[in-house]
């Protein structure tokens, strides 16, 4: 923990929400992250089946108030390796007080036993992101033992006037996403993102609660056929918290894939340009997504080809905890 007595540590509860949010926006309001979320969002996270927030969160307070927290997601890959991924934050008001260290300290001493539990003799990977701008979190990190691992970046596209038409391959049909075609949705999801760095194939479970996650927006949300194969899938996600700050209507593009011997047709620029036609007709006037810079399928060229350009970069740092 930290040295000073007065800061009370305690597993994040759905109760918390109101507090978390708070904290979150304090630290928005600083660092620029453009990850503004709500209450519902937030609350909605306790219903993810993978997630252990008895074990795998803290919440640092001050009295009533929430200074600082944590969380980590346990991320099983296809690779012979365990990855638990974290998040956290100190309010701006409380940094320069060791409770970042303390916060990153927490989460290698609480991973180890988590990965124990599920993925025993196997490889651990501890991960977390920060926008590559911010030097005090990368010295933050390095000085926790972590290495910058991979580069992703924040894209964004002003929908105000208009965009490509959309250009469907021959024999293609782009359809809207329905309860009867998320199998489908998750089939493409998984094997398209099989040789994608720090990916995992997700269960039938975690797709349930990602298809019922208060930001995500059936309408704007395709698969492309080729007959009755699924090829191809986008998934789209409004935050009602960010519109409200910025004052306009964005655009979360928040899952672009395509089943690995359909690339190169066109597909994932078509299912984006459905996607971002709809949204605008429907009366969005941004968008943006996050793309892998070294992603195996070009995205982020393909992206730029529709209009996305880059905003911002994030930094994925790694430490080795176990199996080295």
């Amino acid at each position: 923990m930290t040295s000073d007595p007065d800061f009370g540590w305690r597993p994040l509860t759905a109760g918390q929400t109101s507090a978390w949010a708070t904290l979150l926006a304090a630290i928005e309001a600083v660092d620029h992250q453009d990850e503004t979320v709500g209450e519902g969002d937030l609350r909605e996270d306790f219903n993810n089946p993978e997630q252990d927030f008895h074990r795998g969160s803290v919440a640092v307070y001050d009295g009533p108030a929430m200074i600082a927290y944590c969380v980590l997601e346990p991320h099983c890959s296809d690779e012979p390796r365990h990855e638990v991924r974290h998040a956290g934050g100190v309010h701006p008001a409380y940094r320069g007080r060791g409770l970042g260290t303390a916060l990153l300290d927490w989460a290698e001493r609480t991973a180890l036993p988590l990965h124990d539990d599920r993925h025993e003799g196997r490889p651990l990977l501890l991960s977390g992101r920060h926008p590559s701008r911010l030097a005090d979190a990368a010295e933050l990190f390095s000085a926790s033992g972590c290495k910058p691992s991979r580069w992703f970046l924040r894209m964004s596209a002003d929908l105000s006037d208009g965009t490509q038409p959309a250009k469907t391959p021959a024999g293609i049909k782009i359809i809207p996403i329905t309860d009867e075609r998320s199998a489908d949705a998750l089939l493409v999801r998984n094997e398209a993102f099989r040789d994608h760095w720090g990916s995992a194939e997700l269960t039938p479970q975690e797709w349930a609660h990602f298809s019922n996650y208060p930001a995500y927006r059936p309408k704007l949300s395709f698969l492309a056929y080729d007959g009755a194969e699924p090829l191809g899938v986008v998934i789209s996600h409004e935050y009602e918290e960010y519109n409200q700050l910025a004052g306009r209507r964005d655009l979360y593009i928040a899952l672009v894939g395509t089943r690995r011997a359909a690339r190169r047709r066109g597909i994932g620029s078509a299912l984006v340009t459905r996607a971002l036609e709809t949204a605008r007709v429907d009366g969005f006037v941004n968008a943006t997504l996050d793309a892998d810079a070294d992603s195996p399928t070009g995205a982020v060229g393909i992206y730029e080809q529709l209009g996305f350009t880059i905003q911002d970069t994030w930094v994925t740092q790694t430490k080795q905890l176990a199996g080295r």
